[in-house]
């Protein structure tokens, strides 16, 4: 039966055209207007014997008799116009490092932000980067920046993106100086990677942040329209007879962990606490093999340190997905994670046998302990590239067993193996090509020991554009298998995209498919396999300012989705995009997505070749960010969707203020709720028996989902290299069914008499606090003091303030961990044994 399409249906389609559509008209206004076009700049870098000092005062005459790199070109927010206040660099280099002193001339001190910030997070304030592209291919290259205040940040761009979690050891330092502002810079060599051709010949930018008017200049000009950030880069000549040094580290570590955690008491029932002391030791090494490769490992690694995680409910089909907060996985990963086939949680994640309580008990086994991690003992990186642009890249890490404790029904206990020694492998060739274009092979593979299940994936991508960098044709495939499983099948995807990738206007078109039998999880992550879809998306964007915008981002597109096998109609999604920010820098975007027509979802049902009929739905949503340079700033979002299915709707709202006290002290707190009433969703899954014959059935179930998140995250920086953080955090998740319905196998939902509670009462409580003291280079002390409460209880307590007071009554769990890191760097070592000596 045909349904009248809801009210929404025109004023959604309605947005769509019209804030989607009308940049499109200004196309004939602004294609009048001649592009200026900006030639390449080159500087040459000065040799010397005399070191500067790295004091950021520049008063060494040899900083003097450089050539300036001036004449800054603005980026944002008008791309084009020069600098009105100057900002003057210089390079210098000798047989160790490369030296960069830029001066950056402005009205007053009051004009100069300068706000503390902890290592890599720039924050409220001006800076200054250098951006150096040393093997000149227009994909891979350093960024070193650093803020008036001293802070520093790093980076490495590529292909796949710039990776800001990536640290290096360098030296800089900063002034004010009356109206200006100086930053000096050493960046060794052993910090970067490059050939060892008698005369180097890099690419090079330079790039100045002027908070006060949020205007952001490079020296070589970088084209919003244009595809692409290392490709327009200028040059750095000058550098003749560098030689890359040995590159050898040592990063030692011990550590002390203080935990009280509760547990279960037997007999009289009741929660009580044990403490444990832990002490553990470690080491990162990083080895320079060649000019162009470096080793790094690391030997049986502390992750007690790192950010808690986000636990939410999770009442949908697929797995929650986790941010890396491990350094070892976030740094200096670009290489592996190409093709998006990595996902390092994996590795050190929940055991791959791991038990399920319920299946055990019928057994006749009690589930005693069953932890959700494994334990890595060692991970190593190979990386580097040649002077070819040739990328390669070998990641292994090996991950100790895991075992559970079950006690049988005599009380007796023993241990049973839910994670075997296993071996987790990387490989990774990546071809630069002219024009931002590649080719890459992947390989990744998952050895276990026993008789537990292998598995192998190999993929490539490519990327080929034109001249100019204006279209291009990319895409990517892949083979997966398991060995010695339940599914040995072979497995593939494939995709390709074609589309113009710079300009105002601009497109894309693509393709793509996952076979049925196609697996990554076992070191990647995918939600659905079994699916082919076709995307058209379609942008205008406006990068100059006009009206009251300072510029304009927009989308239409469309994805049309249908089952690889057997081949049946799946999605189809229209969505649209427009976002801008506003002269006086408040931000502002909305969202239109609709699903117009009936659409099969074969997920939900939780089991193989079920589908159920999900209703048609339109859903808007937009949000605004006010001016970050202010004390007090804000960030709303609001989301609302609709659907065709009795009263069920979707509203979603969040809100963020962030208040800076002063230039150390700042704060940060979000809200954000989302309400799913009348939602539809499995409840269950078991096999009935009706008239002698045993038959599937599948249980949905009318509900409302609430969830409430609060957190609070607070900062005080006494220094440049000393820091306190917190973070806290509060989600409570409640879902109440009012009605069952049984899946019939044509997708309907028919009324069931199915009775047992499926309510969930979810909270997750976290109390991350950090002190961090970076007393020298690469070296670090940090004391953190965690709190977790999780609790998942089946009676729902309907207001905040009791629920909140019984959660932080519950047992938890608390740990006190002391960790100092030491940075050795084997040629300083040496230069200071030889002078003593001397």
């Amino acid at each position: 039966m045909n349904r009248a399409l809801p009210p929404l249906f025109p004023l959604s389609l309605y947005l769509l055209l019209v804030f989607t559509g009308a940049p499109f008209i200004l196309v004939a206004q602004n294609s009048g207007k001649k592009a200026v076009v900006h030639p390449q700049k080159t500087l040459q870098a000065l040799r010397v014997t005399e070191v500067p000092k790295i004091d950021g005062l520049l008063d060494e005459a040899v900083w003097q008799k450089a050539e300036i790199a001036t004449r800054f070109i603005q980026n944002r927010p008008t791309p084009g116009p020069l600098e009105k206040h100057p900002t003057e660099v210089r390079i210098l280099y000798d047989d160790e490092a490369i030296y960069v002193g830029a001066l950056m001339h402005d009205v007053a001190q009051d004009s100069i932000f300068r706000q503390m910030g902890t290592r890599d997070d720039l924050g409220n304030t001006d800076w200054f980067g250098i951006f150096l592209d040393t093997y000149h291919d227009g994909t891979n290259a350093f960024g070193f920046f650093v803020t008036p205040a001293g802070v520093q940040l790093d980076a490495r761009y590529s292909s796949n993106g710039e990776d800001f979690s990536w640290n290096a050891v360098w030296e800089s330092a900063a002034s004010l100086q009356g109206t200006d502002w100086v930053a000096e810079l050493r960046i060794p060599y052993s910090a970067i990677r490059f050939s060892s051709k008698p005369e180097q010949v890099w690419g090079l930018n330079f790039m100045r942040n002027r908070q006060s008017t949020r205007q952001g200049y490079f020296w070589n000009y970088e084209d919003p329209a244009v595809d692409g950030f290392v490709n327009q880069y200028g040059t750095l000549t000058g550098l003749h007879n560098i030689k890359p040094p040995l590159r050898l580290s040592f990063t030692p570590y011990v550590s002390v962990l203080a935990e009280r955690y509760p547990y279960q008491k037997e007999g009289s029932g009741g929660t009580g606490y044990k403490d444990a002391v832990n002490f553990s030791g470690g080491m990162d090494v990083k080895y320079g093999i060649s000019d162009a490769f470096t080793l790094d490992m690391t030997l049986i690694p502390d992750f007690s340190q790192v950010q808690s995680d986000n636990q939410i409910l999770n009442l949908g089909p697929f797995e929650t997905q986790f941010n890396e907060n491990r350094p070892f996985f976030m740094e200096g990963t670009e290489l592996f994670n190409k093709g998006d086939f990595f996902y390092s949680r994996r590795i050190g994640g929940v055991p791959v046998n791991y038990l399920d309580a319920d299946a055990e008990a019928e057994r006749g086994y009690k589930v005693i302990e069953n932890p959700l991690e494994t334990k890595m003992l060692n991970g190593t990186k190979l990386s580097g590239r040649t002077k070819s642009g040739l990328g390669v890249g070998v990641f292994n890490a090996v991950v100790s067993r895991q075992y559970a404790t079950l006690e049988d029904a005599t009380g007796e206990r023993f241990k049973k193996e839910t994670q075997p020694l296993t071996n987790y492998n990387i490989v990774v060739l990546d071809q630069s090509l002219k024009n931002n274009s590649y080719v890459t092979l992947v390989n990744t593979s998952v050895v276990r020991q026993g008789t537990t299940y292998d598995a192998n994936l190999t993929g490539a991508l490519f990327r080929v554009a034109s001249k100019g960098n204006k279209y291009a044709l990319q895409g990517k495939g892949a083979l997966s298998q398991r060995y010695f499983s339940d599914s040995t099948a072979l497995g593939h995807t494939y995709a390709l995209e074609f589309g113009k990738v710079s300009g105002n206007f601009q497109y894309s078109i693509s393709h793509s498919v996952e076979s049925d039998t196609y697996n990554p999880n076992d070191l990647g992550i995918l939600f659905t396999n079994n699916n082919k879809e076709e995307e058209l998306n379609l942008s205008y964007n406006i990068y100059q300012p006009f009206w009251e915008l300072l510029n304009l981002y927009t989308h239409l597109g469309a994805n049309y989705s249908r089952r690889y096998r057997p081949d049946a109609f799946q999605n189809f999604v229209i969505y649209g995009e427009v976002n801008g920010t506003f002269k006086n820098f408040f931000s502002a975007g909305l969202h239109v997505n609709m699903e117009p027509v009936k659409t099969y979802d074969y997920f939900e049902p939780r089991v193989a070749g079920w589908y159920y009929y999900f209703p048609t739905n339109y859903n808007i949503a937009g949000w605004f960010s006010t001016d970050y340079r202010k004390k007090l700033a804000l960030d709303v979002e609001m989301n609302y969707r609709r659907f065709q299915e009795n009263k069920r709707h979707n509203f979603n709202y969040a809100f963020s203020p962030r208040y800076q006290v002063n230039d150390r002290l700042m704060f940060v707190y979000n809200y954000s709720s989302e309400n799913h009433l009348d939602d539809m969703g499995y409840a269950d899954d078991f096999t009935a028996t009706e008239d002698g014959q045993p038959r599937q059935k599948i249980i949905f179930g009318l509900r409302n989902v609430n969830s409430v998140s609060n957190s609070l995250s607070g900062s005080y920086i006494f220094n440049n290299r000393m820091s306190l953080t917190l973070r806290a955090r509060h989600y409570w998740s409640k879902a109440t069914y009012s009605r069952f319905f049984q899946l019939t196998s044509k997708g309907e939902l028919l009324p069931d008499t199915y009775n047992q509670n499926k309510d969930v009462n979810f909270n997750a409580f976290n109390v991350d606090m950090v002190y961090s003291w970076w007393f020298a280079p690469g070296s670090e002390i940090s004391l953190v003091w965690k709190n977790a409460i999780l609790q998942q209880e089946d009676q729902v307590t309907p207001h905040y303030f009791d629920n909140f007071s019984h959660t932080i009554s519950s047992p938890q769990n608390n740990t006190l961990s002391l960790k100092v890191l030491y940075y050795l760097d084997y040629l300083t070592l040496r230069n200071r044994l030889f002078r003593k000596a001397q």
